[in-house]
């Protein structure tokens, strides 16, 4: 499926009209109706070779919300520098270890979804592949609640370890409010409490350092990004620190077997720990328009999604069906999908992107037709996914001509709605 990844001049960055154009006329010639997903597979190769080179050896645990393909995901979990897939929510890790052969599922997210809870305690080959999150006792009672100790097998867990930056002893907190586990002694108390606590098994632990992996470091002003860099430097420096700390505790109680770190945008830096097994990453791969504004990599843009113009309200506007895909996250126009092909259109401020129809102004306005496409990148990656039930596949010849090779499920096009 990811045939070419040595491309010195990649046609997205060397020809992006051509690019856009030929995505757009495999799309057509394929019949296939917007809204409609396309994915190109020599970007998508280029993205995840670059995911591994960065990772120096580290494996790469798929993040699986930033996909939400399960064709993609089973592909690339048995390419070369990939191991492992980090699920977002329970039922989703399951279907995945017991359909797709997954035998490594760690869920990045604590669960209280019951039904979820009963389907892996009474299912073997998903117990023991599929590793929950916990950060408090809380959470060890619910899955108590649901099946009692000795009428399951051991439940794998997994201790999620705070990453973020703090000073001013917590008075200044930088990154993002997951864990209330943060130093050694808060995992260490934790840990000996799972330990010693009949029907669960201490597999691991995962922190994810978002002030890094989440926060553009060329995004903006050069006194912003300084300042970003710096940040981020002291940040990494503090949490090698400290999880080399917590792990090296964790280990003498029990024998891990994961310890998951990073996202896409702090590979390089996750990497450098020592005591680390494997980083998460997904956004990289199809290559979300956030990803643009990172100083030491800029994934190829794989996925986009084309919206047919409807009507022409004006000169020099044309109206969209679709496009309101907005992103996750704090508000704001970053999080709106970005028009890419043709080249050239932008937001009518007082409608930007529509629930169901959407306005776009500027010089191609005036070429377009009703019937033409318009393409756009999302913010995210996986995210946009829930849109959509399929996915088409673009391949390229050797002469760079493009056609759909092959049309595949989304999660949603499989009939999956996790969250």
């Amino acid at each position: 499926m990811l045939p070419r990844t040595d491309q010195p001049n990649p046609l997205w960055s060397s020809d992006p009209d051509r690019y856009w154009a030929g995505i757009d006329a495999a799309v057509r010639d394929a019949g296939l109706d917007a809204p409609v997903l396309a994915l190109d597979v020599d970007a998508l190769a280029y993205n995840s070779a670059d995911l591994v080179a960065r990772a120096n050896g580290v494996p790469i645990r798929i993040a699986s919300k930033s996909v939400r393909v399960r064709h993609v995901i089973d592909e690339l979990s048995r390419r070369r520098g990939f191991g492992g897939v980090l699920a977002y929510d329970l039922a989703e890790a399951i279907w995945l270890a017991t359909t797709s052969g997954i035998d490594d599922v760690l869920v990045g997210y604590p669960t209280t979804r019951r039904s979820a809870i009963a389907a892996l305690a009474g299912d073997d080959e998903a117990a023991s592949r599929v590793t929950v999150l916990v950060d408090s006792v809380d959470q060890l009672d619910l899955i108590d609640s649901v099946c009692t100790p000795g009428r399951r097998a051991p439940i794998r867990v997994a201790i999620d370890v705070d990453a973020s930056y703090r000073l001013l002893r917590g008075r200044v907190h930088i990154g993002v409010r997951r864990s209330p586990v943060h130093s050694r002694r808060d995992a260490t108390a934790l840990a000996r409490i799972i330990v010693r606590r009949t029907g669960f098994r201490l597999v691991g632990i995962m922190s994810y350092e978002a002030q890094v992996a989440g926060v553009a470091d060329a995004a903006g002003s050069a006194p912003r990004n300084r300042a970003v860099g710096l940040m981020q430097r002291r940040s990494m420096a503090e949490l090698r620190r400290r999880r080399g700390r917590v792990i090296a505790e964790l280990q003498s109680l029990a024998d891990l077997e994961v310890a998951n770190a990073g996202g896409t945008g702090s590979i390089e830096d996750t990497a450098a720990d020592p005591s680390i097994t494997d980083i998460a990453a997904g956004s990289g791969l199809f290559g979300g328009h956030l990803f643009d504004g990172y100083s030491r990599f800029r994934p190829a843009p794989a996925l986009a999604f084309g919206l047919d113009v409807v009507r022409r309200p004006a000169a020099g506007i044309v109206t969209c069906a679709g496009g309101g895909w907005i992103a996750s996250g704090p508000p704001g126009a970053d999080r709106l999908p970005k028009p890419v092909w043709p080249h050239g259109l932008s937001y009518l401020k007082a409608e930007a992107a529509g629930e169901v129809q959407t306005p776009l102004r500027g010089r191609p306005a005036d070429r377009l037709r009703v019937g033409d496409r318009v393409w756009f990148r999302h913010t995210k990656s996986g995210e946009v996914c829930e849109r959509a039930e399929a996915v088409a596949l673009i391949e390229r010849d050797d002469g760079g001509n493009p056609r759909v090779r092959d049309v595949v499920p989304t999660y949603r096009g499989e009939g999956k709605c996790f969250l």
